[in-house]
C-alpha cells in the first residue's frame, strides 16, 4: 500500500466518525473546561505535525487532502492551545456545515485509502 493510501484509510474515518460524533453530540463543548480544550489541542497539533512530517505533497490529485487535513489539524490545535477559553463553536448553520464537509473529506479519504487494500 502506498503511503498516502495508508494514511487516508486511518484519516479519512478518524475524520468521519470524529465529524458525526461531534454533530450528533455538539452539547458536550458547551461548558468543557480550558484544560481539555488544552489537550484536545495538543493532540490536533501532534496528529497534524505527523501527517505533514510524513506527506507534505503539493500536488493536484486527491492526495493534497491529506496534506491539507494535516496542515489544518496543525492550525486548529495551535488555535485551541492558543485560546483555550475562547467561545467554543455554539450550534448552528456554520457549524454544521463545517462539520458536514469534515464529514464528506472523511469519506472520500476513506475510500481512496481502502480502495486500495
Amino acid at each position: 500500500m502506498e503511503p498516502s493510501n495508508l494514511i487516508a484509510a486511518i484519516l479519512g474515518p478518524t475524520l468521519f466518525v470524529v465529524a458525526t460524533s461531534e454533530a450528533l453530540n455538539f452539547r458536550i463543548w458547551k461548558d468543557v473546561p480550558p484544560t481539555v480544550v488544552t489537550l484536545n489541542g495538543l493532540v490536533l497539533f501532534v496528529a497534524g505535525l505527523v501527517i505533514v512530517a510524513l506527506h507534505n505533497l503539493w500536488v493536484a490529485d486527491w492526495r493534497v487532502l491529506i496534506t491539507l487535513s494535516g496542515w489544518l489539524l496543525v492550525a486548529v490545535g495551535a488555535w485551541r492551545q492558543y485560546l483555550p477559553m475562547a467561545t467554543q463553536a455554539k450550534p448552528g448553520p456554520v457549524a454544521y456545515a463545517g462539520l458536514g464537509a469534515l464529514t464528506l473529506l472523511g469519506a472520500v479519504l476513506a475510500w481512496f485509502g481502502w480502495s486500495a487494500l
